[in-house]
């Protein structure tokens, strides 16, 4: 059977670390969890004008996470804290890249920031940062290496992601200071964590729309591979 070609979104970066010049970047294990669970990954660039002709080649996109957040201008606040960094060429890209995904509903996977990125799109908001909207919270930037587990999830019954998981606690690492404030038009949660902070979403209408708030890449439990596997079966 053919292997379903996986569209990864990249960073972009223009600090000098690695060149002189402006470059993209990702994670290997982006593309290794691809590749273990089926697929094969791809690294597409921010190209805007053959974002149709390119996507028309993809069988699933994988939006990633990023050391950045999204304008809050997009959600409606005109107030932006002092946390927030942005690369708004790379956010205005995954956007239009997931909104034609989903328009021929192919199977979309928003990972950390790329949940926040799908809650966005399907107008909804963001908390800017935990520890200033939430009653004390657990610790979602873990200290601990991401290849860690740091807090527990609860998977909610009746989602797509509890069917695809089949089991109602998970544990997961945490590198993230935003979240799922109000969910999407369409969208429901699938996965909170103890101190009330949306970890997951889905569109119950699509072939395939979900975002996790951690990083299944990692394959920290089973439950990860669980979630990659069914994502690339929908591919």
């Amino acid at each position: 059977m053919k292997k379903p070609l996986i569209a990864l979104t990249l960073d972009y970066e223009n600090s000098k670390e690695y060149s002189q010049y402006p470059w993209y970047a990702i994670r290997e294990n982006y593309f290794t969890s691809i590749e273990d669970t089926g697929g094969i990954g791809v690294g597409i660039p921010h190209n805007i004008k053959d974002i149709i002709s390119l996507l028309q080649k993809i069988d699933g996109l994988v939006i990633t996470g990023g050391n950045f957040d999204i304008n809050p201008n997009m959600f409606g606040e005109n107030n932006i804290h002092k946390t927030v960094k942005l690369k708004e060429n790379r956010t205005n890209f995954e956007l239009l890249a997931a909104e034609i995904m989903l328009k021929n509903n192919k199977p979309v996977l928003g990972i950390c920031g790329g949940e926040q990125l799908l809650n966005v799109l399907y107008k909804g908001s963001l908390i800017q940062h935990i520890p200033d909207e939430i009653n004390n919270p657990i610790e979602h930037e873990q200290k601990k290496p991401r290849n860690q587990a740091s807090h527990s999830v609860i998977i909610k019954e009746n989602t797509k992601l509890y069917n695809i998981i089949s089991t109602k606690e998970i544990m997961v690492n945490s590198a993230h200071h935003q979240a799922v404030k109000k969910p999407g038009n369409g969208l429901i949660v699938n996965a909170i964590s103890s101190d009330g902070v949306i970890e997951g979403i889905e569109d119950p209408k699509k072939n395939f729309c979900i975002g996790v708030q951690w990083h299944p890449e990692f394959f920290i439990q089973g439950s990860d591979n669980k979630l990659l596997k069914a994502f690339i079966e929908a591919c």
